[in-house]
């Protein structure tokens, strides 16, 4: 008995490689299942004989692999400084956006997010002006303590 595999076969390998990426979470698996959905959607145009639907099973998937850590993997990493400890925000700089008074502080913007946020309230010993560039000195509870850049 001769058995020949049919587009759907790899149709359904490769959706249940990529399903069992849920349960083995190592990002590997998914690779070979896109592999194989490449081979099956391949297999509704034209006729592949066996050693050619390997062949392209091995080349996608080792293809999708490179892609992603080469290319996708490397474009995903988060850049802000979100969660950093309060000794790395010391010395980050940002814009005041609001000018403290006597009765209210002022306010802050950073272009990335520092300890989770990017706008935060400030006291600065000297005049600021609105636009200023400032730096954090200290952090004080919910506060910033800042210093003009010169």
């Amino acid at each position: 008995m001769d058995f020949e595999l049919l587009y759907w076969h790899w149709l359904v390998f490769g959706m249940l490689l990529v399903a069992a990426e849920i349960f083995i979470p190592s990002f590997t698996v998914l690779w070979f299942g896109l592999g194989a959905l490449v081979v099956g959607l391949l297999m509704l145009v034209l006729e592949l004989n066996f050693p050619a639907q390997i062949l392209i099973w091995t080349v996608s998937s080792v293809l999708c692999t490179v892609l992603w850590f080469k290319y996708f993997k490397p474009k995903m990493i988060d850049r802000t400084t979100a969660g950093i400890s309060r000794d790395a925000a010391i010395g980050e700089s940002g814009q005041v956006i609001k000018v403290p008074t006597e009765h209210s502080r002022g306010q802050v913007r950073f272009t990335t997010p520092v300890l989770g946020d990017d706008e935060w309230d400030f006291i600065c010993d000297g005049e600021v002006a609105l636009g200023d560039r400032v730096h954090i000195k200290e952090i004080s509870g919910n506060t910033l303590i800042v210093v003009k850049l010169s």
